[in-house]
């Protein structure tokens, strides 16, 4: 992942769940471009944000050992188009975790409508060539500060997650 399409997140238990939010805005400029004359956010873009909302779940459940990457879609389906003004709710949920790879759960809402589902599955990668590592440690926990994770992340038994405990590993 090279840029976050989330603005904040208002829940994070390790291990468990997490939900994040995106207001969608008229300034996103892939409104303007995907149809012109109707500005819709992309699926696909409704999906990135599940699978960024989940990825962050996942390497964190994984104590960041293994690099996380999306490996497939499984079933997703939508119910409407999300426009400028909504703001889109992305609820996940760990169904699976293995040391080689995991599967989520996610939702996504606007208000009290639901707007899409899908099934993400995630293959855990070892650290190393094949994957080169795309930020540091430090930039890394900067983009978690701007996302409020810390404000909201939780162990499972309700204590709070400290910053100091993540570390990207090369």
């Amino acid at each position: 992942m090279r840029w976050f399409w989330l603005d904040r997140f208002e829940e994070f238990v390790r291990c468990r769940r997490a939900v994040a939010i995106k207001a969608v805005t008229l300034a996103e400029e892939h409104l303007h471009d995907h149809f012109p004359g109707a500005s819709i956010v992309p699926n696909s873009l409704v999906l990135e944000g599940l699978a960024q909302t989940a990825g962050l779940l996942v390497v964190d459940a994984i104590d960041y050992r293994r690099r996380v990457v999306l490996a497939k879609v499984g079933a997703s389906e939508f119910a409407f188009d999300a426009v400028p003004g909504d703001v889109l709710r992305f609820a996940v949920e760990i169904v699976e975790l293995s040391e080689e790879g995991s599967v989520v759960r996610a939702t996504s809402t606007v208000g009290d409508r639901p707007q899409g589902r899908a099934e993400l599955f995630f293959g855990h990668i070892p650290p190393g060539e094949s994957v080169p590592k795309l930020f540091s440690n430090e930039e890394f926990n900067r983009w978690l500060d701007n996302l409020g994770i810390y404000a909201v992340a939780r162990e499972e038994d309700g204590t709070p997650v400290t910053r100091d405990r993540v570390a990207v590993e090369d």
